[in-house]
C-alpha cells in the first residue's frame, strides 16, 4: 500500500471512530464471527478506537479452531497406514491432536504435504498412482467450492487413488444454534465477506427476524470492520435491526449460483460436530453418494472407527469459540499454552483468538 492510501485509511478509520464515538451510552457486545476479524481487530488496535461499554467478542468463525478433536484425531490415524500420503493446507500442519500431530507426523517419517489448493491434492495423486492420497477438507463455505471441485475432477478424470476427508462447516447454522442457546448476550455480529460472497447476505435474514440481532457483512481491512462496527451501532440506536451489507464490492445479497450449482451436486446436508459446541443439526455436509467412492470417511472406515474419543482436556478453547471466555482468561495461556507449544488449536491457527491475543494483546 502507498503512503499517501495507507495515510488517507488511517484518517478514514479515525473518522468512522469519532462517528461511532457519538454512541456514548451504548453498550454492546459485537461478536466477531469470522477469525480473520479477531486477527485483524487485535493486529489494528481497533478494541482501542471503540466507545466505553463496546466490546468485542470472538465468535466461531475459525475453521480449524471448531474441527473437533475426533475429527482431527481421525485423519491424523490415516498417517500410519502404508502408502498414504496426508495433504492439508498449511493452518493445520501444527494443530495439536490428542497424541500427534500433522507435523509430528512428518517428522516421524509418514508422508505429508502441504498444499495450497484442493486441486494441487490431485495433481498429487495422479502423479503417485501406488499411493493413496488423502485431502483434509477443513473449512467454511469459503473453501467448499474449491474442494467439491477436487473431488468431481478426481471423480470425471478416474484418479482412484485420491480421496477427500469432509470436515466442512457452515456457517448460519452454527450462528442460529448460538444465538438460540442465549449462552452469551449478543448485540450485533459482524459477518464474514468471504464466505458470503459465495452463499450471500440474504442467508443471513433470519439473524434479525428470528433474533432481533443487527448484522454487518463486512471485509477484513481496518476500514470495512469499523464501517461495519458503525453499522451496527445505528442498527442498535434506531432499534432497527436488519443485515447491512457494507462490503458491496464485494457481497451481493443473493448466493454465488456457479458456487451453489457445484456444492448441491457434490455435497448433502449433515449434522456436524464443532469443538465446544457439540453437534449441530444441518450445520456441515458430507460427501454425495454420487461421489462415495471419493470419501475416505468411507474408504478408510475401519481405520477411523479403532480411534478412541479423546479424553478431556483443560484446554478451553471451547469456550473461547462461543464467545463466553476472553482468550487471557483461560489458564493456560501464554503459560502452558503457547504458539510454540499450543495446546488447542485456538492458539497455533492464524485464525485462532487465543494466538492474536497472545502476538497483539487488546484483549485486556
Amino acid at each position: 500500500m502507498r503512503f499517501s492510501e495507507e495515510f488517507r485509511d488511517r484518517a478514514l478509520v479515525h473518522e468512522i471512530a469519532s462517528r461511532i464515538g457519538k454512541h456514548e451510552g451504548i453498550s454492546a457486545a459485537i461478536m466477531e464471527v469470522c477469525g480473520t476479524h479477531t486477527m485483524s481487530a487485535a493486529r489494528f488496535g481497533l478494541r482501542s478506537l471503540l466507545p466505553a461499554g463496546v466490546t468485542l467478542v470472538s465468535g466461531p468463525g475459525c475453521p480449524v479452531c471448531v474441527t473437533d478433536q475426533r475429527d482431527i484425531d481421525s485423519f491424523l490415524a490415516l498417517g500410519s497406514l502404508p502408502s498414504v500420503i496426508l495433504t492439508s493446507f498449511g493452518d493445520m500442519l501444527r494443530v495439536p491432536g490428542t497424541r500427534t500431530s500433522l507435523e509430528r507426523l512428518r517428522a516421524a517419517g509418514a508422508d505429508v504435504r502441504v498444499v495450497y489448493s484442493p486441486m494441487d491434492a490431485v495433481d498429487i495423486a495422479r502423479g503417485n498412482p501406488a499411493s493413496r492420497v488423502v485431502f483434509f477438507g477443513v473449512g467454511f463455505e469459503t473453501t467448499m467450492p474449491a474442494t467439491a471441485l477436487a473431488v468431481k475432477v478426481a471423480a470425471d478424470d478416474g484418479i482412484g487413488n485420491f480421496s477427500m476427508f469432509c470436515c466442512h462447516k457452515t456457517i448460519p447454522a452454527a450462528l442460529r444454534a448460538l444465538l438460540s442457546a442465549g449462552e452469551v448476550k449478543v448485540s450485533g455480529l459482524l459477518l464474514p465477506g468471504h464466505v458470503t460472497t459465495i452463499i450471500g447476505a440474504r442467508s443471513y435474514d433470519f439473524i434479525p427476524t428470528e433474533f432481533g440481532v443487527p448484522c454487518a457483512v463486512t471485509g477484513f481491512e481496518p476500514v470495512d470492520m469499523m464501517l461495519g462496527i458503525e453499522s451496527i451501532l445505528r442498527q442498535i440506536e434506531e432499534r432497527a435491526p436488519r443485515v447491512d451489507n457494507v462490503y458491496s464490492r464485494a457481497v451481493r445479497s443473493e448466493p454465488n449460483a456457479q458456487a451453489a450449482e457445484l456444492l448441491s451436486e457434490v455435497f448433502v446436508t449433515a449434522d456436524a460436530s464443532w469443538r465446544g459446541i457439540g453437534v449441530i443439526a444441518g450445520s456441515g455436509v458430507e460427501i454425495a453418494p454420487e461421489y462415495a467412492h471419493v470419501d475416505a470417511g468411507k474408504r478408510f472406515a475401519d481405520a477411523i472407527a479403532s480411534v478412541e474419543p479423546p479424553a478431556p482436556t483443560p484446554c478451553r478453547c471451547g469456550e473461547v469459540l462461543r464467545g463466553v471466555m476472553r482468550p487471557v482468561d483461560c489458564p493456560l495461556f501464554g503459560t502452558a499454552c503457547t504458539p510454540s507449544e499450543p495446546v488447542g488449536p485456538c492458539m497455533v491457527s492464524s485464525e485462532g483468538a487465543c494466538a492474536a491475543a497472545f502476538k497483539y494483546g487488546g484483549f485486556s
